[in-house]
């Protein structure tokens, strides 16, 4: 895979000879997160197999790969409806999935980005539990949780700072379910110990990103989030248009993709990464051999 340098300055250099869709290459853009190099790395493999010249771009931070893309810069990547709606469109309130992911299709259409199909990956906050303990208790959604603090209030919650003080955070989710931890119940520490911290039973609730390569690898399950409080991250292709145009076979490949992500699917490909310690390069090809891709 290349360097974020040297593939930065070739997605300039074909911007900078304005290829734009005319281009044999088609530039993977990618952010700086195990999920997303690993999906760049898979689609990187999975157009290479199927006969188009590609260029990786690795290691990109959010927004600087949104401007890549704004700018001509980078062909395709891996974008999360929930990113889009609220940090590149500044749209506020709360949605639906669908209704995410409908309102991001149609802002960044004006901007030259289309959206292909969504995977069933959404990266969100969630609470999770460990996977015995949550059966022992009888604990599968969020409202099961509500009811057991409120009847017993002897779940020990960890969070980290952020989520604890945000104003879309613990204090609404709690209102919006209708219970409260007490506040000695809470435990606030960095995102990284809260799952080490629920692996060692030092509390019983953690705060999680639902495709996180630790809930499977520390069997924990995530608890339903069933009156939807958490906004969709939900995880889908994005391809600038006139590339698109050029080149539609793209949309069948990257959504033949997206259907076979879901969340259970992107943990076990991140924990392969960060817990098992195998290369991106060869979880990707392990992936796509395995669903039949190429």
């Amino acid at each position: 895979m290349m360097t974020y340098l040297k593939s930065a300055f070739a997605g300039l250099a074909l911007a900078g000879l304005g290829f734009g869709a005319a281009a044999d290459e088609i530039v993977v853009g990618g952010k700086n997160f195990t999920e997303q190099q690993l999906l760049s790395a898979i689609t990187e493999q999975l157009l290479a197999g199927h006969g188009f010249e590609v260029d990786n771009v690795a290691g990109m931070g959010s927004a600087a790969v949104r401007q890549a893309m704004e700018n001509g810069q980078i062909d395709v990547y891996w974008e999360y409806t929930g990113t889009s709606l609220i940090t590149y469109n500044k749209v506020e309130g709360r949605f639906t999935a669908d209704e995410t992911y409908a309102k991001v299709k149609e802002l960044d259409a004006k901007v030259g980005i289309v959206w292909l199909n969504p995977s069933a990956a959404n990266n969100t906050y969630a609470l999770a539990m460990r996977k015995d303990d949550a059966a022992a208790k009888g604990i599968a959604t969020l409202s099961d949780l509500s009811a057991r603090v409120n009847g017993e209030g002897d779940l020990v919650f960890a969070s980290n700072a952020e989520f604890y003080a945000r104003p879309d955070g613990l204090k609404p989710l709690q209102e919006a379910y209708g219970f409260e931890f007490g506040r000695s119940n809470v435990k606030r520490m960095d995102s990284g110990l809260v799952y080490q911290a629920l692996k060692d039973a030092q509390v019983d609730v953690g705060l999680v990103f639902a495709t996180d390569g630790r809930i499977p690898a520390f069997d924990f399950v995530v608890l339903a989030d069933d009156k939807g409080y958490f906004p969709a991250y939900s995880l889908a292709p994005v391809v600038r248009a006139e590339v698109l145009e050029a080149n539609p076979k793209l949309a069948e490949l990257l959504n033949a993709m997206a259907a076979k992500l879901d969340d259970a699917t992107m943990a076990a490909l991140n924990a392969r990464v960060d817990v098992e310690k195998v290369s991106v390069e060869n979880v990707a090809a392990e992936f796509l051999k395995a669903q039949g891709l190429i």
